[in-house]
């Protein structure tokens, strides 16, 4: 019976690791594939290559919480093992049902968080922290966003402008005896720069992933002492790894595909500060939901680009008694498209080469409340109808999985 537990427990970890994979793959290096910088087979190796170094890394302080922290060790009998990855591998169903991107450390958490009612071995300080970095995170991920977008972006629009390819950046040139490897000719050496920075932070995005979810796929496992920790971030990384040469083909292809929505320049920002926020925590020990971070960082962003339209005064009056502008319930991101246009600005290459734009040619910025009313509604991308949705399932999934996780364990242990 233990036996066939066991590898029951193994196959739903390889379940949840392989679902980890496959969306969080698109998500690190959506944009990445979508400005033709690397192929799908590309970005999933990377994606294994830096999740296993942050899960083997950062990732081991959060498997060490969820494995024995939270609830002692001991309470992750076979059965315990089982039924917390049952309903972590639960949460992804509901989140793809719904198109939310439910946080998967939150759902795994809330699941050892009933098996530990059910059976009075809570750590209930632990438990406090934990929640209060929940609500603290994308807090911050809402606040520097939004600061970024009605103070920053449009500087760094102009400033920081990143080339969309129309074929791959690297490229095998068959038109000899023997293939050869060889970049893009209409890529510039400017670009090749703006590239690696594209490159860098969504590898950053890999390692910030790997440090988070490992312990999602494996800590009843190594709580119950069924593998070790070192065996765990193995299987937990072959399992996200798979996901992502298979199935995050699909997310890649949505991410890429749809990347126009959200400009490179806005993607490379959300993501660099939700992988900060979620590394930090995870450095902490403390599980922490990656796509929650992000996204509330987006929500933050496009409200403060559709706050630029009116200053700090006319934002805090009554719209009664201010002059006509955007509604910013239903604010939107400025966020042209780049596709088929040529960049506003110098790209990054250009800049670090030293060739600062000349006051002739340095695209102008518009102040706060002297922003074009009509460009503000170019992206929606701060719905407050699509906001409470993402939020009441944000609460509402790991509280199912509470409440279903302590039921079971009651009724069985």
């Amino acid at each position: 019976m233990v036996s066939v537990l066991l590898v029951l427990g193994l196959l739903v970890a390889g379940f949840v690791g392989f679902n980890i994979g496959g969306s969080s793959t698109g998500v690190a290096f959506g944009p990445a594939v979508g400005s033709k910088l690397v192929r799908k087979v590309t970005a999933a190796a990377l994606f294994s290559v830096f999740a296993f170094i942050g899960a083997w890394t950062v990732g081991r302080n959060v498997i060490v919480t969820m494995s024995e922290g939270i609830v002692p060790a001991a309470q992750f009998t076979p059965v315990a093992g089982v039924g917390v990855l049952f309903f972590t591998g639960l949460s992804l169903l509901v989140s793809n049902i719904y198109g939310v991107p439910a946080s998967t450390s939150m759902t795994a958490v809330g699941a050892i968080v009933g098996l530990g009612l059910a059976t009075g071995s809570l750590n209930e300080a632990l438990m406090f922290t934990i929640v209060s970095a929940w609500i603290v995170a994308p807090l911050i991920g809402l606040i520097i966003g939004a600061a970024i977008g009605r103070y920053a972006y449009p500087q760094l629009e102009a400033r920081l402008s990143f080339t969309r390819l129309e074929r791959q950046l690297v490229q095998i040139d068959r038109s000899g005896r023997f293939p050869s490897v060889r970049f893009n000719r209409n890529a510039s050496p400017r670009d090749l720069i703006g590239s690696a920075l594209v490159l860098a932070i969504a590898c950053y995005m890999g390692f910030s992933a790997g440090a988070s979810n490992a312990a999602n796929a494996v800590a009843p496992l190594v709580g119950n002492g069924a593998v070790s920790i070192n065996q765990g971030v193995l299987l937990a990384v072959a399992a996200i790894s798979l996901g992502g040469f298979t199935i995050a083909r699909r997310t890649l292809a949505t991410v890429g595909d749809g990347i126009t929505d959200l400009p490179i320049l806005a993607a490379l920002i959300v993501s660099s500060v939700g992988a900060t926020i979620i590394t930090v925590l995870s450095y902490y020990g403390i599980p922490a939901s990656l796509a929650v971070s992000t996204t509330c960082c987006i929500i933050g962003l496009g409200w403060g680009r559709a706050s630029r339209a009116v200053t700090l005064t006319e934002l805090a009056t009554p719209p009664s008694e201010s002059k006509p502008g955007p509604n910013l319930s239903t604010g939107a991101l400025v966020a042209p498209s780049t596709k088929d246009e040529k960049p506003a600005g110098p790209t990054v290459g250009e800049l670090a080469a030293g060739e600062s734009p000349t006051p002739e040619t340095s695209p102008s910025v518009p102040a706060i409340g002297e922003e074009d009313i009509e460009e503000l509604t170019a992206e929606n991308l701060f719905d407050p109808a699509a906001t409470s949705r993402i939020v009441i399932l944000w609460v509402l999934t790991p509280s199912l999985s509470v409440v279903g996780s302590y039921l079971l364990f009651a009724l069985l242990l």
